[in-house]
């Protein structure tokens, strides 16, 4: 054990947490604030803890099995539960999570069997893409709940166009110093973020998880291969 996985730890620590601010009135009783914007404080703490792990991890030399382990585990644990409580919340769609999670599981039993074979699967680029795409549509649609749960629809494809109705906002476009959002605005406006950022985690879901799985048997393919021209 050392610093970083303590780190690690307490981000695993941080999702009953997290799930307690959005489900329950801990965030008024305790704080006197809307669970919503509680949830928004402890997601953004734990988001930014995966960043400062990592750089503590590689400036002082501590990288550990450990926290290999732990690490992935942890974001997964955090944005899992955080977008399961959207969909109870009737912020996201369950088709999207369904995905989203869904993949976790694919990619997570291809590492172990690629592993089992003696193929590392490393961490992709997409792969870390998605994770912020996520963290960003978990925050936008916890930003346009704070101020009222906005209609979802099965696409959210409506509202662009309402954002574009939004006359300080409409004009804002053309005129910045013009700039004036009400609690409707913001309602709007991160709900068309979350939601546009969730459409980009699931494609990239799907994406990604097909780079794996490509990486995963040409590696196979490669080290048989290997194997074929030593027994020759």
């Amino acid at each position: 054990m050392n610093l970083p996985n303590y780190i690690t730890l307490a981000r695993i620590l941080f999702v009953p947490l997290l799930v307690a601010a959005l489900l329950t009135p801990v965030g008024e009783d305790w704080f006197g604030i809307s669970g919503y914007a509680l949830a928004i404080v402890i997601f953004i703490i734990a988001a930014f803890s995966d960043i400062l792990d990592g750089q503590l991890a590689r400036r002082r030399n501590q990288v550990s099995t450990l926290g290999k382990f732990l690490d992935p585990i942890a974001d997964k644990l955090l944005v899992t539960a955080a977008l399961v409580v959207l969909v109870e919340k009737h912020l996201a769609p369950s088709w999207a999570v369904v995905i989203i999670i869904g993949r976790e599981f694919i990619v997570t039993g291809l590492r172990s069997i690629a592993a089992s074979e003696g193929i590392i699967i490393q961490a992709q680029t997409l792969g870390k893409i998605k994770m912020w795409a996520q963290s960003v549509a978990i925050v936008a649609l916890l930003v346009a709940a704070a101020n009222g749960n906005p209609p979802v629809s099965n696409f959210g494809l409506e509202y662009p166009a309402a954002f574009w109705q939004v006359t300080e906002v409409r004009t804002a476009f053309f005129d910045l110093t013009h700039l004036s959002l009400t609690s409707n605005d913001w309602k709007v406006f991160g709900y068309l973020v979350g939601r546009g950022a969730l459409w980009i985690s699931v494609l990239l879901s799907i994406w990604s998880m097909y780079g794996y799985l490509a990486y995963f048997l040409r590696e196979r393919k490669n080290t048989e291969v290997i194997k074929k021209s030593d027994e020759a």
